[in-house]
């Protein structure tokens, strides 16, 4: 039994991981789709965030049978108990890539707007939380995790900073104010990305260590 327990963990664990991979080429082709102003590229990410949704419910799935029908050990309830909390965020942020990709499209319609410079460093920034923190889990490395968590301030600044050009812009222009705000929309959509991720650690936290910000397990 405990042989058939740890094999449906690791098929899991596997599905978990891939999950997480279609999640950052989601982000990477939102990047993209923004950067180049790809209406194409931004259409194709509502198809691939159904396909995230369907793994979703298929990790979920897996992780309720092994409760239900296994006998897990505590480590193995953390092990579980965070892969369920895992998808939830990667779920969303493979809506908050979609929501990028549908914003992009409006600004596909004004080919001479120039977003601010540091949008695409929240982009840069956001995805290497997401990879990190996914990095953390499979090696279960509780530095890496950390250091997750504390690059999330590089991105409340970027953000801040975004913001603040871009409100610069609306007053010095009133004609540019719509694109300004579509801007605006994306860079907290990458600030939210950036704060699933910081969960993602944190949650990888509990899963090694039992202990998390909000509850302690022995």
């Amino acid at each position: 039994m405990r042989n058939k327990f740890d094999q449906e963990l690791s098929n899991m664990h596997d599905d978990l991981i891939s999950m997480a991979a279609m999640v950052e080429t989601a982000i990477s082709r939102a990047v993209e789709a923004l950067k180049y102003r790809d209406a194409s590229l931004a259409k194709l990410l509502q198809e691939k965030d159904h396909e995230i949704d369907q793994k979703e419910r298929a990790i979920e799935s897996s992780c309720l049978k092994l409760l239900l029908q296994q006998q897990p050990v505590a480590r193995d309830l953390r092990e579980i108990s965070t892969a369920l909390k895992m998808i939830t965020d990667l779920e969303r942020i493979g809506d908050l890539a979609e929501d990028i990709g549908e914003v992009t499209l409006f600004l596909c319609d004004t080919p001479g707007y120039n977003a601010p410079k540091q949008l695409s460093y929240m982009a840069e920034a956001t995805i290497r939380m997401v990879r990190d923190s996914i990095d953390s889990f499979v090696a279960k490395d509780l530095k890496k995790a950390h250091s997750v968590i504390e690059y999330d301030d590089v991105v409340d600044k970027l953000f801040n900073e975004t913001r603040s050009e871009l409100i610069g812009r609306i007053h010095e222009s009133i004609t540019e104010a719509e694109q300004a705000m579509d801007s605006m929309m994306i860079a907290k959509y990458f600030e939210r990305i950036g704060d699933h991720a910081v969960n993602i650690s944190e949650w990888v936290e509990f899963s090694i260590t039992g202990t998390h910000k909000n509850i302690r397990v022995l």
